[in-house]
């Protein structure tokens, strides 16, 4: 960036930060342009005027901390002191190990360097003795002892330093250090953690190194009781804890592995407040980041966090690194006002104990936790306790509250609870209604469209006495385009009901029906521009589904040759064939009519037996509180509702409305802005928000397309294909909370993820569905056998490019890289794939190749046969299947494969859904072996997969192989059983193998019977 038009934007950066202090996003501008000017103070200052508003993460502090090492002599207890300050500092914001960490060892670096000097300075004291130090450092190892998967790092590194000091204590001293270091010891194993079998191992250790032997043995029992709870409720959260791991650390699973831990009967106070210490440092990292959505989720972790620790008892500090984290968010606000009310009450309680009254401590705090918002202060000034400052106090906290909600969000809080508590302390308390009035008076035009603001100042207005003022208000914003002007109106003509003459009434009854006609004439016309843009979209996909077809003018005879076209919903060309049946299904139908005349063209339409993808609607950003009924409320008028849904995320409510019919969509898209519980909501196609995705790196799975997509905005879900019956699938819907991150998101098409692989992106439309699947993938695609172990995919590229473009070539090796002797290759079209079935017995590296087209069901349609091992091919695939139980409900096949090709070599997998179980076919019995002996879990949604062996007969779930067919065909007599001589039973055939009719049980009715035991007998003589 040239250096004028950095000096320029940082100017206007700073002039926005002058009166948007709390804005995380503009302190994040401001850090980037000073680093972009590689200005060091400039940096500096950004870092530090960003600490001073809001709480940063370890990325900020990090840089500051080292700042004000190099900036201090820290050879001197003050300069030693002044660091420790901004590590302390620091701190309260997030946890952070890398900051921790770093005030450990400095911790133990200024305790190493004053415990060495000959001459101590004056100043110093106590400062960095050894039981300041180990004060200190106890300190610092406690903040990071809630995350259970890290806390041994800060431990192991506090140990080590112990046992240095005892190392070098002299004798008379040892026994006492012995003892501190055996009691660290016994409280670490009383604590969750990952690493507790090493802590028991140091134990043990440490006691034959310090401890009589006769001791041991009693000790090391007592220590395995003291840890044998810790132990218990570590492993209760290792499944949940490895969980996290494999999602990365993402906001989602920190929501999915508190929401768990909240739900437990008896929830460990400091495993679940280290997991919300974890989600708010991860939040806070992407929020700076710029990661959508994180700013929503630190609101929410610190409501829950708050929530949980009430009961508890709070100091300020705790108060104050919540409205520094979410400055923006009116709940915590909130939180924090009634918390100030319980410590006004709380004291005003201990006076009256302190007179004689008998009321115990737990009544007065169960007494102070049932007052309303405003009792505590209101009973304070009735009785004359308050001395001022502490209503004054609360007057500052809730304007400053007030201020900075505004500053940090655009949006504000639609429910206006920090305004409603102060105007109403203003009424009611400190009667001053003047300043009740200029509260609402600055409020309402900040929020100018909503009509709750709006209302609030009239009412204020009316109870004030301002009755004119509230008249000409109603006035002037009746005609408005509020989010909900008939809650106005309402509020206007009971006005002028208690208030108003008859001629005030009469003129107010006939504004408000203009106004009405004026908003139904105007919705009506935004319906019919929804309705027809709808129709028009509707109209441009049928006839894009349809096919185009030409009549040569040399008469009727001539072939009709349909052409289908290959418009998408965006702006990229793409291509698809259709074939067989389908295919069948869109020509056209041809008609004779009378008199010889030109054949009449019927094109029948493209039907769905359950229009889903066309009947959905989206609703977006509801209130935590909305409920079916609340949508079935505002759909009403648009049609019958088929079925409703609704998912809870992380950082919103979300639904699907699906109706019975697709006319019922447009009326629906005009609720799109309206608002539930006075919660403005977003209704759009539901089809307009998800992505098709195809084309992407086969080492893709869910996790990296979430990573790869996220960046354009919140998911709100991944649909992938069932491998079931073709494992190369390779593609998946996306679906986004709002269509403008699908928008945003299609600039990745065409990007080249792999060299010569560009990903494919676009707007999934349901009448296109039949273009982008892989239906007809059989038809391009060839399987080629009999490959040399020296072929390679520039081989077969120079063979079979010659019929047409390639799209894709796979050739299956094995794990030294050399060829297994097939490979598939997947054309362009069906036409070139056709074409290349002329390579068949082509000589390739001096072998005869079998070119075949490629059919993923044929080993489902074959009959039972003989295979290498002399068993059948359902009894070889069940050889090499597990049943996998406890799968969690909804599962997809295709997230159940990459979860398990991960670590097996997977064929297919198939979920049966009533059950919660599934099948996974393995390449072959050893790779099956591997998964049954596995130790370490693998879980899933959760849930820690249950595995075993797969029996023989039909699996649940799945139905029994047919009886095979015996009449009218031809079999060999190998695979039949045949008469032999000799003495006992006839010779079975092997294992699975299809039992043919021999040529005695083929014989007419009339000859079976016949010979009886007698006849045998006289055979014999």
């Amino acid at each position: 960036m040239d250096e004028s038009v950095a000096l320029d934007a940082l100017a206007d950066t700073l002039t926005r930060l002058s009166t948007n202090s709390y804005n995380v996003d503009l302190h994040v501008q401001h850090i980037r342009l000073a680093k972009s000017m590689e200005d060091k103070d400039q940096i500096l200052v950004a870092l530090e005027m960003a600490t001073n508003y809001i709480a940063t993460p370890d990325d900020v502090w990090l840089p500051l901390i080292d700042a004000k090492t190099a900036a201090n002599d820290i050879n001197t207890p003050e300069g030693a002191l002044e660091v420790l300050g901004v590590y302390s500092k620091a701190e309260q914001d997030y946890m952070s190990f890398s900051i921790l960490q770093k005030h450990l060892e400095f911790l133990a670096d200024r305790h190493e360097h004053f415990s060495g000097l000959e001459v101590e300075p004056d100043s110093l004291g106590e400062l960095f003795s050894d039981g300041w130090t180990r004060e200190l450092m106890s300190i610092v190892v406690s903040k990071g002892a809630g995350d259970i998967a890290q806390s041994h790092i800060l431990w192991d590194q506090y140990y080590n330093w112990e046992l240095e000091i005892l190392e070098k204590a002299s004798m008379d001293k040892k026994p006492l250090l012995v003892n501190v270091i055996e009691s660290i010891l016994l409280a670490r194993l009383q604590q969750p953690h990952a690493k507790h079998q090493d802590t028991y191992q140091l134990y043990s250790s440490f006691t034959t190194a310090h401890k009589p032997p006769s001791e041991y043995e009693s000790l090391l029992i007592s220590a395995s009781k003291l840890r044998s709870r810790a132990v218990k409720e570590y492993e209760k959260r290792e499944a949940s804890e490895m969980t996290l791991a494999a999602a990365g650390y993402s906001l989602d699973a920190y929501a999915t592995y508190i929401a768990a831990e909240r739900r437990r009967r008896d929830p460990d106070y400091l495993i679940l407040c280290g997991l919300y210490e974890r989600g708010l440092a991860e939040a806070s990292r992407r929020q700076f980041a710029g990661e959508l959505g994180a700013e929503r989720a630190t609101q929410m972790f610190w409501v829950g966090y708050i929530d949980f620790v009430n009961s508890q008892g709070q100091i300020a500090e705790f108060w104050q690194r919540a409205t520094r984290s979410a400055p923006g968010s009116g709940e915590v606000w909130a939180r924090y006002i009634r918390f100030l009310e319980r410590e006004q009450e709380s004291e005003a309680s201990t006076d009256e104990m302190d007179a004689g009254q008998n009321e115990g401590i737990e009544a007065a705090y169960a007494r102070a936790l049932s007052t309303t918002l405003f009792s505590a202060a209101k009973r304070a000034v009735e009785a004359g306790r308050d001395d001022g400052d502490s209503l004054a106090t609360l007057i500052k906290v809730v304007e400053e509250g007030i201020a900075m909600v505004r500053q940090a969000s655009s949006s504000g809080d639609p429910r206006f609870r920090l305004e409603k508590f102060l105007s109403e302390f203003y009424l009611s308390l400190a009667d001053v209604p003047d300043a009740a009035v200029q509260l609402w008076a600055s409020t309402a035009p900040h929020y100018k469209s909503s009509w709750a603001a709006w209302v609030a100042y009239t009412d204020v207005l009316i109870r004030t006495y301002h009755h004119d003022l509230a008249r000409k208000t109603f006035q002037d914003m009746s005609t408005k385009n509020l989010d909900y002007p008939e809650a106005l109106w309402d509020a206007w003509h009971n006005f002028e009901h208690a208030h108003g003459s008859l001629s005030s009434l009469e003129e107010a009854i006939y504004k408000i029906t203009q106004a009405r006609a004026q908003l139904e004439t105007r919705r009506a016309r935004e319906a019919e521009k929804a309705y027809a843009a709808a129709a028009a979209q509707y109209a441009e996909q049928q006839a894009a589904s349809m096919p185009i077809v030409s009549v040569p003018a040399t008469g009727p005879t001539q072939d009709l040759i349909p052409i289908a076209s290959e418009t998408m919903d965006v702006d990229f060309p793409a291509r698809a064939d259709t074939k067989g049946k389908r295919k069948a299904e869109e020509e056209p139908l041809v008609t004779e009519t009378s008199g010889g005349k030109k054949p009449r063209l019927e094109t029948p339409p493209v039907s769905l037996k359950r229009d889903r993808e066309n009947c959905t609607v989206f609703v977006a950003d509801l209130p935590s509180e909305a409920t079916e009924a609340d949508l079935k409320a505002l759909f009403k008028d648009c049609g019958d509702i088929r079925d409703i849904k609704f998912t809870r995320m992380p950082e919103t409510l979300v639904a699907t409305v699906e109706f019975h019919d697709r006319d019922s969509v447009p009326a629906a898209l005009t609720k799109d802005k309206k608002r539930i519980h006075e919660t403005e909501i977003g209704v759009h196609l539901a089809w307009r928000s998800t992505l098709y995705v195809t084309n992407f790196p086969e080492k893709f799975d869910d996790a990296s397309i979430r990573d790869l997509f996220g960046q354009y905005g919140l998911i709100f879900d991944v649909r992938w294909p069932s491998k079931k019956f073709k494992a190369t699938r390779r593609f998946c819907y996306l679906q986004y909370t709002s269509p403008s991150s699908a928008e945003r998101a299609l600039e990745l098409h065409g990007r080249e993820l792999e060299p010569d692989r560009a990903i494919s992106v676009l707007i999934s439309n349901p009448e296109r569905k039949k273009e982008r699947s892989d239906a007809d993938a059989n038809e391009r695609e060839l399987y080629v056998a009999g490959l040399s172990k020296f072929a390679t995919k520039e081989d077969l590229r120079k063979v079979f490019e010659t019929y047409g473009p390639i799209k894709e070539i796979r050739l299956a090796e094995d794990k030294s890289g050399q060829s297994k002797g097939f490979a598939f290759v997947d054309f362009e079209s069906e036409t070139d794939a056709r074409a290349a079935l002329a390579a068949n017995n082509y000589e390739l590296k001096n072998r005869r190749i079998a070119v075949t087209f490629t059919d993923s069901r044929v080993r489902a349609k074959n009959k039972e046969r003989t295979t290498e091992t002399g068993l059948g091919r359902r009894a070889e695939a069940r050889n090499r299947s597990v049943r996998i139980r406890n799968i969690p409900s909804g599962t997809q096949e295709g997230l159940l494969h990459q979860l398990l090709e991960k670590h097996f070599l997977v064929k297919r997998t198939e979920i049966f859904a009533a059950l919660n179980e599934a099948v996974v076919e393995l390449e072959n019995p050893a790779e099956a072996g591997k998964l049954l002996l596995r130790t370490e879990p693998i879980i899933l949604g959760g849930n820690v997969l249950q595995f075993s062996e797969e029996q023989a007969g039909p699996s649940h779930g799945q139905p029994a192989p047919p009886p095979p067919a015996t009449g009218g065909m031809f079999v060999p007599r190998a695979t039949g059983s045949r008469p032999r001589a000799g003495l006992g039973r006839a010779r079975k055939p092997g294992l699975g193998a299809m039992q043919a009719p021999s040529s005695s049980s083929v014989q007419p009715p009339e000859q079976k019977g016949k010979k009886g035991q007698d006849d045998f007998r006289k055979m014999l003589g």
